[in-house]
């Protein structure tokens, strides 16, 4: 239960909107430390249930990250029921997901909906969009210098929080302040990011599958992609590297204009023994992370944040802690089942052979991946998986 029971927890005073640099104030009910997509959706969802927000960053926008920039429907999803509106013009939509590994290709459409690919930067800005309509206090240029059970410290002071939600990205100094900083670190891999300017060729989001490298694409506009390139080590994420092994990527990118300068990222899979202590919470890849190559960041963190709201309301940081764990069970799986597909040459061309020739399990798989199948269907799918590999 957190230390603030005896004080209000709802506010009806007006919330002052974005604001650069430093604000004099003393109280609020939630203060978010971070401002990057997770940041600004815990302080939305928290808004939506009658609560002031206040949220610090020391950067200001728009922040970019090194992703691969697609919301397959269940982000979309989540992302739209915070009231962010997605209008046509904001991204290109895409139908489904499509493998290739050499001469072998298969491909399925959503079970449900579209995916979505959107610049980031874009993404931030409509987020920032909203937490102002909503009346968030966002407090740019301002970092938080640390953290006490009654608020957090600002260099013009301290501020008063019920509650304090740590969406500081994946070295969380507010895990650390919190003692929450112990995570099982299971999976670490590096990743470079390009735009570049191509008519399209496909309206699927494609992971192209090599020798120590996985590469994924997707469209962003119809002139536009956002391409990908994961690995073990640097060499291996390497774009010119990449590209030498994942010959079919390399003729659809040829003579293709870069539209961004390159940016690399460290994609990490890991989990804490948990994700709140007294009245902090932790959302994003503050409270653990899975592999990008799931396309699972975004969804989660946004659920994450509707999960958060409901616990504060609710009083009991408890609650959201189950729900982590919940959300987060499924993606960790998948990040696993393809991180081992990606580090057997042998394996993966079998599998992607089979599955080819099997595109209706794909389909199933793809279903399973995002939460739109029945544990049953799901043994199912696992079990004829096993099965054809054994067979074949």
């Amino acid at each position: 239960m957190h230390p603030f029971t005896n004080m209000t927890t709802k506010s009806a005073t007006h919330v002052p909107h974005a604001t650069v640099g430093p604000v004099h104030q003393e109280c609020t009910d939630v203060f978010v430390i971070g401002g990057g997509p997770a940041g600004l959706a815990a302080a939305i969802a928290a808004r939506q249930k009658g609560f002031s927000v206040t949220l610090a960053d020391g950067s200001e926008p728009p922040i970019d990250k090194a992703c691969g920039e697609g919301m397959m429907p269940p982000a979309r999803a989540a992302l739209e029921s915070l009231g962010v509106e997605l209008k046509p013009e904001h991204g290109y939509r895409f139908r489904g997901a499509r493998f290739l590994h050499g001469e072998s290709q298969v491909s399925a459409d959503f079970p449900e909906g579209q995916g979505i690919g959107i610049r980031r930067t874009l993404l931030h800005q409509l987020l920032i969009d909203k937490a102002e309509k909503c009346g968030v206090t966002l407090l740019w240029k301002t970092p938080v210098i640390g953290m006490e059970a009654k608020g957090v410290r600002l260099n013009e002071g301290t501020v008063r929080a019920h509650w304090i939600v740590g969406a500081d990205g994946s070295a969380s100094r507010v895990r650390r302040w919190a003692d929450l900083d112990s995570p099982v670190v299971t999976g670490r891999r590096l990743a470079c990011r390009r735009h570049y300017r191509v008519r399209l060729w496909s309206d699927f989001m494609e992971i192209y599958w090599g020798p120590r490298v996985q590469a994924y694409v997707t469209p962003i506009s119809s002139e536009e992609v956002c391409a990908v390139t994961m690995g073990e080590t640097a060499d291996d994420a390497d774009f010119d590297r990449a590209l030498s092994v994942l010959p079919t990527l390399r003729e659809h990118l040829a003579g293709a204009q870069l539209a961004s300068r390159e940016r690399g990222a460290v994609s990490t899979t890991q989990s804490l023994a948990r994700v709140w202590r007294d009245n902090v919470a932790l959302v994003g890849d503050a409270s653990g992370g899975v592999d990008a190559i799931t396309g699972e960041g975004l969804r989660l963190a946004f659920q994450q944040a509707h999960a958060l709201a409901g616990a504060i309301q609710a009083g009991d940081l408890r609650e959201y802690d189950r729900a982590h764990r919940q959300l987060a069970r499924r993606p960790l799986q998948m990040g696993r089942l393809l991180l081992q597909l990606g580090k057997f040459d042998a394996i993966r061309a079998r599998t992607l052979r089979m599955l080819q020739n099997s595109p209706e399990l794909f389909a199933r798989l793809l279903a399973v991946h995002l939460g739109k199948a029945t544990p049953g269907s799901a043994i199912a799918a696992g079990a004829q998986l096993g099965w054809q590999f054994l067979a074949g």
